[in-house]
């Protein structure tokens, strides 16, 4: 990975997180090199014929044309795509406590240790997450030498074959049939950005307005940071929670942010709901086994793989993303039940017809608000 230079990074040493990420991260499952070359294969089938499937059920026209790439990566690919969009995305942010710290001679040397510190304990909750996700689109994603995104704005479509390989495996669940169904879940993503062209730019702009209402010393978000990695180390004492077991976001909210949380709160269960939604309805058509994955997903989603790795979801937030995953499938599928696809597919027309925080809870309140007749 080529060396990065500016404000942004001397606050963290994105190369140093990269490096410690994938010292730390676990070995993937044991494969020989034609079984590697055969799940990558199959993966990348998948994603082409899930992409025919969603759009058909979704109705959401994709055009042709999209350039968002499709990327079968290992472990450190996917430590070194997310850190190319965490630079991109944060870049605005760091720059702002970056003036906030000052440029004297003594503080950039002070300033250069914080970022390796940080560098360090980046890389190690990423080395964390390494060996959990399966898939993902990243909205984000900045083009670099290794890492193609699209050339228009668009991101790419990542899947971590190693992570699929050993979940399958632990799940014990027919191989094809669990690949086709993880691909039909992050290709209704890719979908979604593709097909509503207004929705990348409202949702790094609710970033953007969360970021810059940043407005706190940078050595207490380093802390939070710092906080979150050393819990890999050693846990926390039985019952010492520490800031009523918030979330590192959560912690670092000033009022303003709450409000803006709280909408981008809604998009994402929105959309990771959506996304669950397309997968258990075009899955019974397509993957024969889909009711036993689903079933043992779930199971797995729900107990976690020990308390140390549940109480760093709560320190990251992804208990809230699992959350999101439930209350958005049941937004998606009462409204779908009440109004009918093209009727649901009025989510997409403007950021004024997204749902609420409140409305994902409360589907018919969107519905009439939404469809509502006009007055005579």
């Amino acid at each position: 990975m080529t060396s990065i230079g500016g404000a942004a990074s001397s606050m963290v040493d994105w190369n140093l997180a990269v490096a410690t990420a994938t010292r730390l991260m676990r070995p993937g499952p044991d494969v020989s090199r034609d079984e590697a070359r055969a799940v990558v294969a199959e993966l990348r089938r998948h994603a082409r014929s899930a992409e025919e499937h969603v759009r058909g059920f979704t109705r959401l026209g994709t055009p042709e044309t999209h350039d968002t790439p499709l990327l079968v990566v290992d472990r450190p690919g996917w430590v070194r795509a997310n850190v190319a969009g965490f630079r991109e995305l944060l870049k605005p942010l760091l720059d702002k406590m970056q003036e906030r710290r000052g440029t004297s001679p003594g503080t950039m040397v002070m300033g250069a240790v914080g970022g390796k510190v940080t560098g360090v304990e980046l890389g190690m909750l990423l080395s964390f997450l390494a060996s959990r996700v399966l898939g993902q689109y990243e909205t984000f994603a900045p083009a670099t030498r290794d890492l193609p995104a699209g050339a228009h704005g668009g991101g790419r479509l990542l899947l971590v074959a190693p992570n699929i390989v050993h979940v399958e495996r632990e799940l014990d669940v027919e191989p094809h049939d669990f690949r086709l169904w993880v691909t039909l879940h992050e290709e209704t993503h890719r979908t979604q950005f593709t097909a509503v062209p207004w929705l990348r730019d409202h949702l790094e702009g609710e970033i953007q307005a969360f970021l810059g209402e940043t407005d706190v010393d940078p050595m207490t978000v380093l802390e939070r940071v710092r906080e979150a990695a050393q819990s890999l180390v050693g846990g926390r004492p039985e019952g010492e929670e520490g800031d009523e077991g918030r979330s590192l976001v959560e912690i670092v909210q000033t009022p303003a942010q709450r409000e803006i949380l709280g909408r981008l709160t809604a998009v994402m269960s929105l959309l990771e709901g959506h996304a669950d939604y397309v997968m258990d309805g075009v899955g019974p058509e397509v993957v024969p086994s889909v009711a036993e994955i689903r079933e043992k997903f779930q199971q797995r989603r729900a107990k976690g793989a020990s308390r140390l790795d549940m109480a760093l979801r709560k320190l990251l937030g992804l208990d809230a993303k699992l959350r999101q995953y439930r209350d958005g499938e049941r937004f998606v599928r009462a409204v779908v039940d009440e109004v009918g696809m093209e009727g649901f597919n009025r989510v997409w027309t403007s950021p004024n017809t997204l749902p609420t925080k409140a409305e994902i809870g409360k589907p018919a309140d969107w519905i009439t608000r939404v469809h509502r007749k006009p007055e005579a």
